[in-house]
């Protein structure tokens, strides 16, 4: 196990020996961390939360409570992952079917968040800075800085870096920032 010296890790979280954790991660009660999983620096992983070998969680991320990764998850930095996300990592899924080399990468972006009890269908990138409102279900892309709800997900409008959602003139009521449509989604306007 690769796990730097100043990690906090509790007691009861079990972390394989071929997993990797960075510099001040923090993992609480009763999460599992398998062989072949990366974690990155000053993330925090809360109570019950299960990550799969295949993972890679970028720095300073946040998985709050009983979210389970599976293999293909890719969370970029600065992410945060509320409670009860779901995560799929195939789309056709049949305990008699061997279906491992089905497995779909999902990707989330940077500073991207995904709401409570979101699901999350393999296959999809969230992009960057994206919102992902609460017990909304993700089938398809979502654009960088979109704001999607429902199910299936729908696009409702746009968020600046800080989440506020952003007027009509695509800048944030918070900070001043403006935005601009790029092929991707939004960009911050230089």
């Amino acid at each position: 196990m690769k796990v730097a010296s100043a990690c906090q890790v509790h007691a009861t979280a079990e972390i394989a020996p071929g997993a990797r954790i960075g510099d001040g991660t923090v993992i609480w009660q009763h999460c599992i961390v398998l062989d072949g999983a990366r974690i990155g620096r000053q993330c925090k992983l809360a109570h019950n939360v299960f990550v799969e070998g295949g993972v890679t969680v970028g720095d300073r991320v946040t998985i709050k409570d009983n979210v389970a990764l599976y293999s293909g998850v890719e969370i970029a930095d600065d992410a945060f992952v509320a409670p009860n996300a779901v995560f799929t990592n195939v789309r056709r899924p049949r305990a008699f079917i061997p279906r491992k080399s089905e497995f779909l990468a999902t990707k989330i972006g940077k500073g991207a968040s995904v709401g409570a009890n979101a699901t999350i269908v393999c296959g999809v990138t969230i992009g960057d800075y994206a919102l992902i409102g609460a017990g909304t279900v993700v089938i398809e892309d979502v654009a960088a800085h979109a704001l999607v709800v429902g199910n299936p997900a729908r696009q409702i409008g746009w968020v600046s870096r800080s989440g506020a959602r952003l007027d009509d003139n695509l800048k944030c009521p918070e900070t001043g920032e403006s935005y601009v449509l790029s092929g991707g989604g939004l960009s911050l306007k230089l």
